[in-house]
C-alpha cells in the first residue's frame, strides 16, 4: 500500500476527531488540473474540489481549518477571482473543518442533514464531534438537489441518502465532465469509512454508487473523496468490492454466524489488502455487519446527469 493511500485514510480518521493537537504547518497544498473549469486539492483531509472562472470559485470542501490560509494560497495560484460559493458533500470535520473560515467569505451550501449534523455534533464510531461553530454552518440548505451556475458551468449537488451519512451530497460538473462524489467513494484500494451512526448505510452507498455509475460517461473525470483522480474503472472496481465483501458477511450471518466467528474466521481474508490504511480489515467487517444487520434502503430519489 503506498504511503499516499495511508495517508488519505489516516486523515479522514483525523477529520472525525477534529484534528485535535494535529500539526497543519508541514502541509503543503497539491493542485491538479481535472478538466474544463475543474481543479482538485489535496492537502490533509477529504480532496477538494474547484471550479475556476470569470464569474469566481466554486468550492467543493474545506479540509481544515487550520489549512484555509494554504487552501486560499493555493486557490490563487489558480485565480485572483474570489470564493464565491462552498458546497459541502456531508458533514465530516476533513471535509468542513475551514466552513469557519470560507463562511465569512461566501455563502455555504449543503443538503439539510449536514446542516443539521454540524449544529447538533454527535457520537460515532471513533469519538465524539462537538457542535460546529455558528459561522461554520450552511446557511442554505436543500433536500433533494440544487444548482450552481458560474463559470458556464452547471454544478448539479444531488443527495444520495444513506449512504456515508445521510448528508451526501454527489457534486456534478456537466460541461466538464467531472464528478465530484465526497466520501462515498473512497479510491486508491482501501476500505471505505460508513459512518452509521450518521444514517450511513453500506446498502445505500452501494445503490447511490451504481446510480452514478450507471448515469456517468465513460470519459468522466471522478474526484473521490479520498486518494487519487479516479477513472469510471475505478468506481466499478470500487463498487465491486463493496458488493463482494457485503455477500460473504452476509452469507455467514445467514448461517447464524456471530460477529466475533465471522472475524474468527476472516470471512474477508481475500480483500485484507484492502484493510491495510485506516479502516482495518475486522473493523469494515463490524460496519458491514452492523449495515446488514439494520438493512437501511437506499436512494428513492431520481437522479439523471452528465448523460452524452
Amino acid at each position: 500500500m503506498r504511503k499516499s493511500v495511508f495517508w488519505f485514510a489516516l486523515v479522514a480518521f483525523l477529520g472525525m476527531m477534529q484534528a485535535q493537537g494535529q500539526d497543519f504547518s508541514k502541509v503543503e497544498m497539491k493542485v491538479e488540473k481535472v478538466a474544463g473549469t475543474v481543479y482538485m486539492l489535496q492537502g490533509a483531509g477529504g480532496n477538494i474540489g474547484a471550479s475556476v472562472g470569470d464569474d469566481g470559485i466554486v468550492i467543493v470542501d474545506d479540509e481544515f481549518l487550520p489549512l484555509a490560509e494554504k487552501i486560499e494560497a493555493a486557490l490563487k495560484g489558480i485565480t485572483d477571482k474570489p470564493v464565491k460559493v462552498v458546497l459541502n458533500t456531508h458533514w465530516h470535520g476533513d471535509h468542513t473543518g475551514s466552513n469557519q473560515h470560507f463562511g465569512e467569505k461566501a455563502p455555504i451550501v449543503a443538503q439539510e442533514n449536514v446542516r443539521k449534523r454540524l449544529a447538533s455534533g454527535g457520537k460515532g464510531r471513533f469519538g465524539e464531534t462537538k457542535p460546529a461553530e455558528k459561522a461554520a454552518l450552511p446557511i442554505i440548505t436543500f433536500e433533494n438537489d440544487v444548482s450552481v451556475h458560474l463559470n458556464g458551468e452547471d454544478i448539479h449537488a444531488i443527495h444520495f441518502p444513506h449512504g456515508h451519512t445521510d448528508g451526501d451530497s454527489v457534486i456534478f460538473f456537466k460541461q466538464s465532465n467531472v464528478v465530484h462524489m465526497g466520501d462515498d467513494f473512497f479510491n486508491g484500494g482501501m476500505f471505505p469509512y460508513i459512518d452509521l451512526d450518521s444514517g450511513g448505510s453500506v446498502q445505500g452507498m452501494i445503490a447511490g454508487d451504481e446510480k452514478v455509475l450507471a448515469e456517468i460517461p465513460d470519459d468522466v473525470k471522478i474526484i473521490p473523496g479520498h486518494g487519487p483522480l479516479a477513472t469510471k474503472d475505478d468506481l466499478k472496481k470500487f463498487i465491486t468490492v463493496l458488493k463482494e465483501t457485503s455477500a460473504a458477511v452476509q452469507a455467514e450471518m445467514k448461517k447464524g454466524k456471530t460477529l466475533d466467528q465471522l472475524k474468527q474466521e476472516k470471512v474477508l481474508a481475500k480483500w485484507d489488502s484492502w484493510g491495510q490504511s485506516f479502516i482495518k480489515t475486522d473493523v469494515f467487517i463490524e460496519i458491514l455487519y452492523d449495515s446488514l444487520k439494520n438493512s437501511p434502503t437506499g436512494p428513492k430519489n431520481a437522479h439523471g446527469h452528465l448523460h452524452k
